[in-house]
């Protein structure tokens, strides 16, 4: 008898994966425990923590794929206990949380739950979870899963109460009310350079928002320290690159102490330069804890920022240039044209370098397309648009709310993903790839997500996008009164 499809198919599967065999005795990746966490393979009526507690899981958290706890906002309950939010850290071994120094490390101090593969000998004061035993199958039997369909599954339990809502919307409805929370976003951020700008002018507010914004979430207020210490003025005296990147790195204590016949020719130059300039800034130069350097990608080194800054300070007139090439240019041209503004030349020394002591593998360029993006719609645009309503009237507003809206989007990120997840849940719907709708994204998760635990608690964001939708119903190519000025 001929195979049936279905067996056709299976089969062909099997063939085509190459599965580990793994002996009773050995141990899964890492990667695979998260994915039986965080689709929650496990008998979950009988759960129980290692020293014999009882364990309810009310949510697993959110898996985490950058640095940190491997999920976060998980609710757990142990025993008769009252319910606990935290993250959840998977090691394949009980000993990793000591060997990867999570116990001094402030990003684990919400640590609730160890899970290890099997039990032993436990260092950690935390309640501990094996999984091996409390698995819903025989790892045998989830290999197939775990190498096809786990990796792209979402799970249905990252869905947040406002999913349901959101997947009754239309798209140009859904389109429009995240252009509705970018917008806020927009103002929001203006509103504090042009605050900031009121204190210390338009071209150093862009000048501390440009150095911080190269810090990501971890190094933006030390970078925005050094952007106070050395200040982008107009007018200043050129300098050599070097020179500029030896203040800046000599500031953020970056450069060794001791000098030895390995130190590469650059960074002797740099201590030259710094020699003459020390005395002023001694009692300046930031302490080496101010830097977070854990988890990093080598090319988002804070030194590698330094260099690119040393760069732009090199660069005469930035700012205005900057202004000419955003606005001055069609909106589809503009991207382009800030990056080209943005971009330095060769740098001999950092096209090959992670850091002072750290040589690349391969070169690569101090600014990347997604940092330029980020940099527009967090930093250029809302000084922009800052500027323009205070100074120069709709016309200008309207031009600046053109390119913010049309920018490419940027780089996909772990937040992003867990705001999709979170508020579409496992229906992958399509969005317009427009940076603008990324940042309205990133808004509600900011105003609403975090504002609520991953049960989505007394989150009033559902019944606004009910709101929305009987508005749009309404007011057809209109926005409910609501929502006019924004979320």
């Amino acid at each position: 008898m001929p195979q049936t499809t279905a067996e056709f198919y299976s089969g062909w599967l099997e063939r085509t994966r190459s599965a580990p065999i793994l002996q009773e005795d050995q141990t899964p990746p890492e990667r695979w425990m998260q994915h039986l966490w965080r689709h929650q393979r496990l008998r979950r009526e009988a759960l129980q923590t290692t020293d014999g507690r009882p364990l309810a899981v009310l949510h697993p958290g959110f898996w985490n794929r950058s640095a940190g706890p491997d999920f976060k906002g998980a609710i757990l309950q142990l025993g008769d206990g009252p319910c606990c939010h935290g993250d959840i850290e998977i090691d394949v071994h009980p000993g990793g949380w000591t060997q990867h120094r999570h116990a001094g490390n402030p990003a684990y101090r919400k640590v609730i739950l160890h899970v290890v593969w099997q039990e032993a000998a436990n260092p950690v004061r935390l309640p501990v979870l094996a999984m091996r035993p409390q698995l819903d199958a025989p790892l045998s039997e989830l290999i197939p899963w775990l190498l096809g369909e786990a990796p792209g599954l979402i799970p249905a339990n990252v869905r947040g109460g406002c999913a349901g809502p959101l997947r009754r919307l239309d798209a140009a409805s859904m389109e429009a009310l995240l252009d509705q929370a970018a917008r806020h976003r927009l103002s929001r951020k203006a509103s504090e350079i042009g605050a900031r700008a009121r204190h210390v002018g338009w071209i150093q507010a862009l000048w501390e928002g440009l150095l911080g914004g190269l810090g990501y979430r971890h190094n933006t207020w030390p970078l925005r320290r050094i952007a106070e210490l050395i200040p982008l003025a107009s007018g200043n005296p050129p300098e050599e690159i070097e020179a500029l990147q030896a203040r800046l790195f000599g500031l953020a204590g970056f450069l060794p102490a001791d000098l030895n016949q390995l130190t590469p020719p650059y960074v002797r130059r740099l201590w030259d330069h710094w020699w003459h300039c020390q005395d002023e800034y001694a009692h300046r130069v930031l302490p080496g804890e101010s830097w977070q350097l854990g988890g990093l990608r080598p090319a988002n080194h804070p030194q590698r920022r330094l260099a690119l800054a040393g760069h732009w300070i090199a660069r005469p007139d930035l700012a205005n240039r900057i202004v000419r090439a955003v606005l001055e240019n069609p909106v589809e041209d503009a991207p382009e044209a800030m990056a080209e503004v943005l971009r330095p030349g060769v740098d001999p020394f950092w096209d090959g370098h992670w850091t002072l002591a750290g040589r690349s593998g391969s070169p690569s360029p101090l600014l990347g397309p997604a940092r330029v993006t980020d940099l527009a719609v967090n930093v250029v645009l809302p000084w922009l648009w800052s500027r323009a309503r205070l100074a120069t009237g709709q016309e200008a507003v309207d031009r600046v709310e053109a390119r913010y809206f049309g920018w490419p989007a940027g780089e996909d990120n772990a937040v992003l993903r867990t705001a999709r997840e979170r508020l579409m849940g496992p229906e992958r719907r399509r969005l317009p790839r427009r940076a603008a709708i990324q940042q309205g994204l990133l808004q509600v998760s900011d105003d609403f997500c975090s504002a609520t635990d991953s049960l989505c608690g007394g989150c009033g964001f559902p019944a606004l996008v009910e709101g929305w939708r009987d508005g749009q119903k309404k007011e057809p190519g209109g926005m409910p009164g609501s929502m006019r000025n924004g979320l």
